[in-house]
């Protein structure tokens, strides 16, 4: 069959009656000519009406039904800026963000109620407060469509990138205000909450991002803010003359991010 013709009746009858002769390209051909070809439907129709009255009866039953459930309004769809906002996070990633930026807002609050020689919660606490969220950036535990996701062509780097980049912009204005209010430097927290979460990346191609970023709290949270909290100066990590060895960590765990992009795709990779 050419293209620009139509089925003749002898092959649609063939194709109807599902005869064992009718090749299976043949066959295949006929489907797709169908699917295009709105006149030929209707002709494949008129044969199934005279040659299988009991299909035809059985097809317009279906069909008074389907119309009899049908909706008086059409489901309502989502705004176009949600349908766009979901194919960056899903929404499961909501609560992790959140908790994220409320952890932030406490900090705020108690640095604002305690004495200005004490060492600010919030600049303890403002390098782990997007690992939250990027805990939940690419984990199989915390996203329940993660096997669809992971199947479809923009799985790997560039989706836990683009949901990185939402915990980010989710949680940085909150710590740059609060930062503000409390007279901190912005570069005292911004590098290393860059590196943590960089970090976390980096790590999670070898154990999974969701783990990678529960270690990094942990660690930084034993070892950092539980000493800092009884003392009146910052630790010497938060301070200025530490910067650089920030960027550096920042420089590296990119290095390691891309280098081993592959590692978020690869089907026995760590969640």
């Amino acid at each position: 069959m050419t293209a620009g013709k139509h089925v003749g009746p002898a092959l649609l009858a063939a194709y109807l009656a599902g005869a064992p002769a009718l090749p299976a390209e043949t066959e295949w051909a006929v489907e797709a000519h169908l699917e295009n070809c709105r006149d030929c439907r209707l002709r494949l129709a008129d044969v199934v009406r005279v040659r299988e009255p009991a299909l035809d009866l059985v097809l317009g039953r279906v069909w008074t039904e389907v119309e009899a459930a049908e909706p008086e309004r059409p489901a309502p769809t989502r705004p176009a800026w949600v349908r766009w906002a979901r194919t960056w996070a899903p929404p499961t990633m909501g609560p992790w963000v959140l908790t994220g930026v409320l952890v932030a807002l406490v900090a705020f609050a108690i640095d604002l109620a305690v004495p200005v020689g004490q060492s600010p919660l919030m600049l303890l606490l403002a390098p782990v407060v997007p690992l939250f969220g990027v805990a939940a950036a690419w984990s199989r535990r915390f996203d329940p469509l993660h096997e669809l996701t992971a199947a479809t062509p923009a799985a790997g780097l560039r989706t836990v990138l683009r949901r990185t980049t939402v915990v980010l912009v989710a949680v940085i204005p909150v710590l740059a205000v609060a930062g503000a209010f409390t007279g901190l430097a912005p570069a005292l927290w911004l590098l290393p909450c860059l590196a943590f979460t960089v970090g976390a990346l980096a790590l999670g191609t070898v154990v999974g991002v969701g783990r990678a970023a529960l270690a990094l709290g942990l660690v930084w949270t034993v070892f950092v803010v539980a000493p800092s909290l009884p003392d009146e100066v910052s630790p010497s990590l938060l301070r200025q003359a530490a910067l650089p060895w920030w960027a550096l960590v920042v420089v590296g765990a990119v290095v390691v991010v891309v280098a081993r992009a592959k590692s978020f795709a690869a089907p026995g990779s760590r969640y």
